[in-house]
């Protein structure tokens, strides 16, 4: 565990955490000692020891009878979070590595996957075998700036079926889902800007918008979407440039987006000059489907991204762009630049699978697992007095509330030391006001040890 932070500490972390996310720009003054003890609740001279080590350390710079400042040189950037008793179990980047660990005994209720055995596997070997009678360019050669053809005319008629009317030209695939969503920060944002993301949110959305030094602001998720009024406090508080979001079923809630919702976000956003990436990642999981903003927005502001990570494979790894038409040009001039050719072999292995005719079969077969698990899950952890925000209606994931207090942070470094990695609510949270949620994956939790470990770790 690690040790807490003196006072001192804490609002030297604080300081250098709005500095890496330029929430204090390079230059900028920063609050007077009297001002910075009233925010914190700590005395003056604890402002100014923490102030002085931070000059010495050469964070901050003091000009005689003005005050102190940033430091005009950029530091090196640093993906780890920092802030107030922080333990890396809160930190998006610590929860994604414990996760990625491969160990035949460690129990992992708070990946965000599905178990190796509920994937398309022999839809997925077929798909392999085919790719590896075909054309030999497919196995050889660099893919077109676009990406497979085929594929993406596959993907405009999926889309079809959601309303989003797409053409194959708009559509861009990428090596995965996070790299769609890095290219379209890449695009869209300079250092300093502003993104709104749902709180709580998928943690990479977090770790991902720090790598490009923008300041994050969060708006509270209902179980119908967003907060409207915390929306629109927020769009005229903070100007922000993006608005990143899941479809159709959200992460970590497991909550769907109304019609109304849907339709007062766009409007907001569309007042306020707002882009939004949709992430659509879990499309396949849906048994009911929900409003997307893309179709509802026609792809006008409106980027439109997925993957099949969660369905086909984590291994071979495939994303996608649904964009307006004015930006593709200068989508894929980052694309080329950044990862130059694309993997037309996952392309084609995934084109190969989705087009089977085993996969509608196989992902019925999901939803009936999914519900299963989830109703075997849920009696399970409420005799511990773990009781879920809303119960979804598909998905594989269960928002949380632990039995008062108990801390998620405490709990999973406790559970952690039991060989079980769980995903506490402040992992998702940016205003951090998520310490008593915890994530479960409900097609993770079957194994009875997962129960036994958190009944003696909870108070």
């Amino acid at each position: 565990m690690k040790q807490q932070l003196t006072r001192i500490e804490m609002v030297m972390a604080d300081v250098k955490e709005k500095i890496a996310t330029v929430t204090y720009m390079p230059g900028s003054r920063l609050p007077s000692v009297r001002a910075a003890a009233n925010s914190y609740g700590f005395s003056p001279s604890t402002i100014m020891e923490a102030y002085e080590r931070l000059q010495i350390e050469g964070v901050i710079y003091s000009r005689p009878g003005a005050g102190f400042y940033v430091a005009e040189s950029i530091a090196p950037l640093s993906l780890t979070e920092s802030g107030h008793n922080l333990d890396r179990t809160i930190d998006p980047l610590w929860v994604s590595r414990q996760s990625l660990e491969p160990s035949n005994n460690v129990l992992k209720p708070g990946c965000g996957w599905l178990p190796p055995e509920w994937l398309f596997e022999e839809g997925m070997r077929r798909g392999l075998r085919h790719v590896a009678r075909g054309d030999a360019t497919v196995i050889s050669e660099y893919a077109t700036p676009l990406g497979l053809p085929p594929l993406r005319q596959l993907l405009t008629r999926r889309m079809a079926g959601l309303g989003i009317d797409a053409q194959p030209s708009q559509v861009v695939l990428t090596e995965s889902g996070t790299q769609a969503i890095d290219l379209i920060l890449r695009f869209l944002l300079t250092a300093g800007d502003t993104v709104v993301v749902d709180d709580p949110c998928y943690f990479n959305f977090r770790a991902l918008l720090r790598a490009h030094r923008v300041k994050v602001i969060g708006v509270p998720y209902t179980p119908n979407g967003p907060d409207a009024e915390a929306f629109v406090a927020t769009l005229n508080k903070h100007k922000p440039r993006l608005y990143i979001t899941n479809a159709a079923i959200h992460n970590p809630t497991g909550a769907t987006l109304s019609p109304s919702t849907a339709y007062q976000v766009l409007q907001l956003a569309q007042a306020a000059g707002l882009y939004i990436i949709e992430d659509d990642i879990f499309a396949d999981f849906e048994v009911k489907p929900a409003p997307r903003l893309a179709a509802l927005d026609g792809l006008s502001r409106v980027f439109y991204i997925g993957s099949f990570s969660k369905t086909l494979s984590a291994s071979l790894r495939c994303g996608y762009i649904a964009a307006p038409n004015e930006w593709v040009e200068s989508l894929l001039d980052l694309k080329v630049a950044t990862g130059f050719g694309g993997d037309q072999l996952a392309a084609a292995v995934v084109l190969s699978a989705l087009t089977d005719s085993g996969y509608r079969k196989h992902m019925n077969t999901i939803h009936t697992r999914l519900a299963r698990a989830r109703n075997q899950t849920l009696p399970k952890l409420a005799k511990l007095g773990i009781v879920p925000w809303l119960i979804p209606q598909a998905g594989m994931f269960l928002w949380c509330r632990l039995p008062d207090n108990n801390s998620a942070t405490q709990l999973a470094n406790n559970c952690l030391s039991q060989g079980v990695v769980l995903a506490p609510g402040n992992a998702f949270s940016q205003s951090k006001n998520a310490e008593n949620f915890m994530r479960f994956n409900v097609a993770q939790a079957a194994d009875a040890r997962i129960y036994e470990v958190l009944a003696d770790a909870l108070n």
